[in-house]
């Protein structure tokens, strides 16, 4: 078993797994027996295969079929909440450049790092595309529409060919000044960077069009819309709000594009490196000492380098997955078309990883958020009657708390997996109709999803430096 242990993290690094999102740091070594949950983990992955692949296809077609009817709403609702959030996030970047340079106290590295990546995300993944409401762009964006002499049309349009790359180039940007850049909670600096992008982003969207710029080129809202897809409620097109079982929509959804294949998979493999560059397996590979942590910029280098391994590592395992899988069963389909269908069946694992990997800084850091809020300025306010609350660290403190924290994560992990196979086996019907192809076919894919399990289990148990 020692064996393993060691020889694991390095077998697995080709497998990174969903991390998503910033936060802080874990700051302590789990010391449970985690040996038993990396195994049961791996072999209910495991069993979940073999149970799918004697269902018939008609019972996951029921399952992802079924809706509950809710109520309507029209869209002119969304257009004063996103000025509301329009107006709130420029509250905030004036906090981040005149208020307090403590992350802890100022409310907008709180609020993007945590209540926003990390909280959001989460509330996407059950609740649907809240995003598409609170996002700070639609709002000014219709107000800007109905000035006089304001043509209603984009000025040009994005061509065809570019699809998602632009979200692909803004996620990369984005996840290295999360990840590598020195100082990413420092106030001012993320408020000139926040500041910035929202910019850019008014800009496309008045010259491209806002819902064209939202689904090719804001990383935000393209990734926001599809950890939606996994979400309990659906709205339609007509307003309409319905119940549907979780990851009901994944189900329906068509192939992605070679773009939107790279979006995904950088959004996994670029969290799953922001968990496995804090180990001290990954700083031992450059022979630096993870009780002496030389801080991030001594680390730019091979975090950058870390960084884009990362994504080409994921996408050349998850390709050849997909590549043996369908040489396997014969399919006609191209790898193109089965890729980009099957690659939606992550989003459970990023999600489950996202709730596992980052719940202790949501239950920490999201009170410093609160309390921030009320005293965005550092001035003495108590607009909402939290500035003085208690912060009660101890929620993740002591053996208890390692305890019940330790069997929600692993609990997230190993159900996310589970879910994932689910889906799989579901695409894997429309792409082969015959119930032998669908399962032979996701034998390669099943094997990466063991190997993430294993992976992230290990990740959550594994000792961290900051």
């Amino acid at each position: 078993m020692q064996f393993f242990y060691r020889l694991a993290p390095a077998a697995l690094f080709a497998w990174p797994v969903a991390a998503f999102a910033h936060a802080s740091d874990r700051g302590h070594v789990l010391l449970l027996p985690t040996g038993y949950y990396v195994a049961a983990g791996a072999f209910a992955v495991a069993v979940s295969f073999l149970m799918l692949s004697a269902l018939s296809p008609d019972v996951l077609d029921r399952f992802g079929r079924r809706r509950l009817w809710l109520f309507a709403f029209g869209d002119g609702a969304r257009v004063a909440v996103s000025t509301i959030s329009f107006a709130g996030f420029a509250i905030l970047v004036a906090a981040g450049i005149f208020g307090s340079r403590d992350p802890l106290s100022n409310p907008l590295p709180l609020t993007i790092w945590t209540l926003l990546w990390v909280g959001l995300a989460l509330m996407q993944g059950l609740l649907g595309d809240l995003w598409s409401w609170l996002n700070p762009w639609y709002g000014p964006c219709r107000i800007v529409s109905l000035l006089p002499g304001r043509d209603k049309g984009p000025v040009w349009r994005l061509p065809q060919w570019l699809g998602c790359w632009p979200a692909f180039v803004l996620f990369f940007a984005f996840a290295w000044f999360e990840l590598i850049d020195p100082a990413p909670d420092d106030p001012w600096r993320l408020a000139v960077v926040a500041g910035l992008y929202w910019l850019l982003s008014f800009l496309c969207m008045l010259a491209f069009g806002h819902d064209d710029w939202r689904r090719r080129g804001e990383f935000l809202s393209l990734f926001f819309s599809m950890v939606a897809r996994f979400a309990v409620v659906e709205r339609i097109g007509d307003g309409r709000v319905r119940l549907c079982w979780p990851g009901a929509k994944l189900l329906d959804a068509e192939p992605l594009p070679v773009s939107g294949i790279a979006f995904l998979l950088l959004a996994l493999s670029s969290v799953s490196f922001d968990g496995l560059s804090k180990t001290f397996f990954w700083l031992g590979l450059f022979d630096i000492n993870p009780l002496e942590f030389p801080g991030r910029t001594a680390v730019m280098g091979i975090g950058s380098l870390g960084l884009v391994v990362s994504f080409v590592l994921l996408a050349a395992i998850f390709m050849l997955a997909v590549f043996v899988g369908q040489r396997l069963a014969g399919s006609p389909d191209t790898l193109e078309q089965a890729a980009g269908l099957l690659v939606w069946s992550i989003v459970p694992i990023a999600l489950a990883y996202h709730f596992a990997h980052y719940l202790t800084a949501l239950l920490v850091d999201g009170q410093y958020a609160v309390a921030a809020l009320s005293d965005p300025f550092a001035l003495g306010w108590n607009l909402f009657g939290t500035a003085d609350m208690q912060i009660e660290a101890g929620v993740i403190a002591g053996a208890a708390s390692a305890w019940w924290l330790w069997n929600f994560q692993a609990g997230a992990i190993i159900l996310g997996h589970m879910l994932a196979v689910l889906l799989a086996h579901g695409f894997a019907w429309r792409l082969h109709p015959g119930p032998a192809g669908a399962a032979i076919s996701q034998f390669p894919l099943t094997l990466l999803m063991i190997g993430y399990t294993v992976f992230g289990l290990w990740l959550l148990a594994t000792p961290t430096a900051g």
